[in-house]
Formats: C-alpha cells, sequence, structure tokens
C-alpha cells in the first residue's frame, strides 16, 4: 500500500482522534482514566496540539488517515515528540517508521540537535520500536496521571 506522509490540518482531526482511539483502545485498561484522556486527546485538547506543535499524518492511496505525529521544538535545542499512533491493522508496517522520520526532519529544520519522547509501560511495542530506531531511556521517569511515564532520548 502506498502511504503519503503530510503535514497535518484542522480537517484532519476527525481522523487523527480515531486513529488515537484505535491505537491505544487496547491499553485502556492499563491507564489512569486521565492518562487515557490525555493520550487519545478530546477536539479541544487537539485544537490546542495545532497550536502549539506540528502535527503530521499518514494518508493511505485510498484516502484513509493511518497514523499520525507531534513534535515541537522544546528549549536547548532539544525537539519532543508526542501522540504518535498507528492503526492497529497497520502496526508493523512502513507507517510509523514514515512517520518518526517526518517529525525528526521537521525537527532538523527547526535547530534541533537532540530529540525526547515519554511512553508508559505498557507500551512495550512502542518502546522496542523506538529502540531500534536509536532512542535510549533517560532513565528519568515522571508521574503520568498516576502512572510511570519513561523518558528516551535521540541525539539528531
Amino acid at each position: 500500500m502506498a502511504i503519503t506522509v503530510r503535514r497535518a490540518t484542522p480537517s484532519d482531526a476527525d481522523g487523527i482522534l480515531a486513529c488515537l482511539r484505535a491505537a491505544f483502545a487496547p491499553f485502556q485498561s492499563s491507564y489512569t482514566p486521565a492518562g487515557y484522556l490525555d493520550t487519545v486527546l478530546t477536539p479541544d485538547t487537539l485544537a490546542s496540539r495545532f497550536k502549539t506543535m506540528s502535527l503530521f499524518v499518514a494518508v493511505a492511496e485510498e484516502g484513509r488517515l493511518v497514523g499520525t505525529i507531534a513534535c515541537a521544538r522544546a528549549v536547548n535545542a532539544e525537539g519532543h515528540l508526542r501522540g504518535m499512533a498507528v492503526l492497529p491493522e497497520e502496526q508493523g508496517s512502513e507507517v510509523a517508521g514514515r512517520l518518526l522520520e517526518q517529525a525528526e526532519a521537521e525537527l532538523r529544520a527547526l535547530g534541533c540537535r537532540r530529540v525526547t519522547l515519554d511512553t508508559t509501560e505498557p507500551l512495550k511495542r512502542a518502546m522496542r520500536f523506538y529502540e531500534r530506531h536509536g532512542y535510549r531511556p533517560t532513565g528519568r521517569v515522571a508521574d503520568f496521571f498516576g502512572m510511570p511515564l519513561h523518558e528516551y532520548a535521540k541525539a539528531l
């Protein structure tokens, strides 16, 4: 299947929200209610993300949104990734890698030399994916609505 990765627009909001819900639904019982809501977003929290981050979507040739990722420049030439999600039926395909490449290219263009992301313990497959793409745990663990949130980082 041919996949196109492009910058998201507000007209993609419904597709982004559906993708996040589908990707994280298997993990809902492992999240606190507030943590899950912060992960799958609402129309309002997605609208806020559009104002503060660059969002990208992966679209199949028939126009179906199959993945999403967000990134932003933080401080000290550091970028941050959030909200990587791929529809369950596309997991293990090229979609996640293509989204990650696009977000990293965006952060490089913004002058970032390092990128971080945070993930939760239930997302073991995501941790392995990030590690295969050069990310390493930093040892920093924060509280995410009552859940441990593990930071990963990679030099760009």
